[in-house]
């Protein structure tokens, strides 16, 4: 009776005793939220005209940030148990929902290439929606460009936009000085792109973790620097230009043709329109992603694949079973760079002129946000995740201006609640068949 009276007053005194720590905690998080919330959100430069900038404060957005902070902190800490029912309960959806996903994996795929085969040629289709389909199908190949050194090598790799500026560049260089046509040009692009990723593998064979990242890092940032001062071969800030687009057999898709050729819409007897150039370059980016997906689904079942696996769980395991961690490492960075060499090419197809400032460190973080969204190893995860991340800034401006808030707050979240990613379950790549009774 003494103990459990005892304890039924500290039950009803614990509330006076905890609340000035609780609301000492959720006012701490609240002024670290004004604190980060004033350079980003409260503060915004705008032009007045002359080269001069002007300074338009948003302290409303910054006491709108404290307050939700505050609340929330507050919550988190009032309701542990129920915080840690939902945690379970959302981890126990998203499973579910993985599993759903992995068990249709094959019918959810053929849907899905079925819709964006269809998708230029649907009644609510527009111009603006096959570029930004185009958008995305970049940033998924460069998303499982990516899966192949992160995903199944386990192989952290934040300077990977490096890749993707190298096969734009190859591209643009050798346009400019050969006259190469993108088909041409596409291999040596790839091929490019995995000679650098070989070099990049050399150095860090022994690193893993933190300093696997800060070489990748200052890799990246490396090739950047390069391409911006390298001008008499770059071209510097002014980067190339004039880079010509992809033909159909020879066919350009322009209103006129040179001097005894003939363009796609007089071959074909069709009128001309300036969407055909634009579903072309997605049907060709949809056509990389496909070959893409194919040969990582593939080359997963071989030995090279199920050698990046062993050594992603136990490096060391991989060693005493004989498996060289040098030859699987550089295996994984030319693949990926060489899948990030092809976009690359591609991009600079597409816009017709590249700069340094197209391959920035936000580029390399974004594919890896895709990657660790979608769930590291999992096809179809990075096709979500590159997707919602791509379409979300289009939704408003408010979603354009806190994009990266938005990134950030995804990000935590899914490390919360899905560590594993949006979708990670995914099937063995080897099954063992039945063993027959003489083997037993």
């Amino acid at each position: 009776m003494t103990v459990a009276s005892g304890l039924a007053v500290d039950n009803v005194a614990q509330p006076s005793i905890i609340w000035p720590a609780l609301l000492k905690d959720a006012l701490l998080a609240a002024f670290v939220a004004v604190l980060l919330a004033v350079p980003l959100v409260g503060l915004q430069t705008y032009d007045i005209g002359g080269g001069a900038l002007g300074i338009r404060t948003h302290f409303d957005w910054v006491g709108f940030a404290a307050v939700g902070v505050f609340a929330g902190r507050l919550a988190l800490r009032l309701l542990p148990r129920t915080h840690r029912q939902h945690e379970r309960r959302g981890r126990w959806a998203f499973g579910r929902l993985a599993a759903w996903g992995n068990r249709r994996a094959r019918a959810i795929t053929l849907a899905g290439i079925v819709f964006a085969v269809a998708l230029p040629f649907l009644p609510f289709s527009s111009r603006y929606l096959v570029d930004l389909g185009t958008t995305v199908l970049i940033y998924v190949m460069l998303g499982w460009g990516l899966n192949v050194v992160v995903g199944l090598a386990g192989l952290l790799d934040l300077g990977y936009v490096a890749f993707y500026a190298v096969g734009a560049y190859t591209f643009g260089l050798l346009a400019s000085d050969l006259g190469f046509t993108f088909w041409k040009a596409l291999p040596f692009s790839g091929l490019v792109a995995a000679s650098f990723g070989v070099i990049l593998g050399f150095p860090v064979l022994r690193l893993r973790g933190d300093y696997l990242a800060i070489v990748t890092l200052g890799f990246g940032e490396i090739i950047r620097i390069v391409l911006l001062n390298w001008a008499p071969v770059t071209g510097g800030p002014n980067g190339i230009g004039g880079i010509p687009r992809p033909s159909f057999f020879g066919l350009p898709l322009s209103r006129s043709a040179p001097e005894g050729g003939t363009t796609f819409h007089q071959f074909f007897g069709v009128e001309f329109s300036p969407d055909q150039r634009v579903i072309f370059l997605y049907f060709v980016i949809l056509a990389m992603a496909l070959v893409t997906n194919l040969f990582t689904l593939r080359i997963r079942k071989l030995p090279v694949g199920r050698a990046w696996e062993a050594l992603r769980e136990d490096e060391i395991a991989c060693r005493a079973l004989g498996i060289n961690p040098t030859t699987v490492k550089l295996s994984a960075f030319a693949i990926g760079a060489m899948f990030g060499g092809f976009a690359g090419c591609f991009f600079a197809t597409r816009q017709g002129f590249i700069s340094p400032e197209s391959f920035t460190f936000i580029e390399s973080a974004t594919i890896l946000a895709i990657v660790v969204l979608g769930g590291m190893g999992s096809q179809m995860g990075v096709v979500l995740a590159a997707i919602l991340l791509v379409t979300l800034p289009e939704f408003g401006r408010a979603f354009a201006e806190f994009r990266m808030l938005i990134f950030g707050a995804a990000m935590i979240g899914v490390m919360v609640w899905r560590p594993q990613g949006l979708i990670a379950h995914r099937e063995p790549t080897l099954r063992l068949g039945p063993q027959p009774a003489s083997a037993r």
